[in-house]
């Protein structure tokens, strides 16, 4: 926590010192995010485009939204599906589900067999070939993730991951259609760039639907 507030831990009264760096602190994060957020747009914004193409495919075929991840990503992953649930006036709503809403399910899968399959268990149950699995994780390596895109990837569905650092276990999946890769160390730097993402990625879809329909 020192590391990243050190104006916090600084131990003096000096009140515009202690502003100046809580300034230039602020600035340096700022930088990084918008650095982070043009490399990302420079090496994904093709198969960001081609995804969304993809997903819109299959919502026209009558396909679903499955997207699901742990903690701040579970949080992520309730946003996504509302982006694509309830978008505002004027944009198609289109059938999304977070498969971390359910605490009922979540913790009878935990409890009874493990917190590993919590998310493979109901995408066995409920996913189809028509449907969109998205996974979000900040190390890419998390194991309930992992296991839910192999059971997506059994079942023909379109498959996308968002993972931080250099993308973890997930970065190895075969199972994985279009993998995001936000190549940094910062926990806090990874979700930003995720929520730019994936907010990236729903505008794209409904554009790309707007088009299938009109053509």
């Amino acid at each position: 926590m020192e590391a990243l507030y050190p104006f916090l831990y600084s131990g003096g009264g000096d009140l515009p010192a202690v502003l100046a760096e809580v300034r230039g602190s602020t600035v340096a994060k700022v930088a990084e995010i918008i650095e982070l957020r043009r490399s990302i747009a420079e090496q994904d914004a093709a198969a960001l485009a081609a995804a969304a193409s993809a997903a819109a495919a299959r919502f026209t075929a009558g396909g679903r939204l499955l997207a699901f991840g742990n903690g701040g990503s579970a949080t992520d992953a309730q946003q996504l599906a509302t982006l694509f649930l309830n978008p505002g006036p004027g944009t198609r709503p289109l059938p999304a589900f977070a498969l971390g809403n359910d605490t009922a399910v979540l913790t009878a899968l935990a409890n009874d067999i493990g917190v590993e399959v919590v998310f493979a268990r109901q995408i066995a149950a409920v996913g189809t070939s028509a449907d969109i699995a998205v996974g979000l994780s900040t190390s890419g390596n998390s194991e309930n993730l992992v296991r839910g895109f192999e059971e997506a990837g059994r079942r023909g569905m379109l498959t996308i991951g968002l993972a931080g650092y250099e993308g973890g276990k997930m970065a190895e999946l075969d199972t994985i259609d279009y993998l995001f890769v936000a190549p940094s160390a910062s926990v806090h730097r990874i979700q930003e760039a995720q929520t730019t993402t994936y907010h990236v990625f729903w505008e794209l879809t409904a554009a790309a639907l707007g088009e299938l329909e009109a053509g």
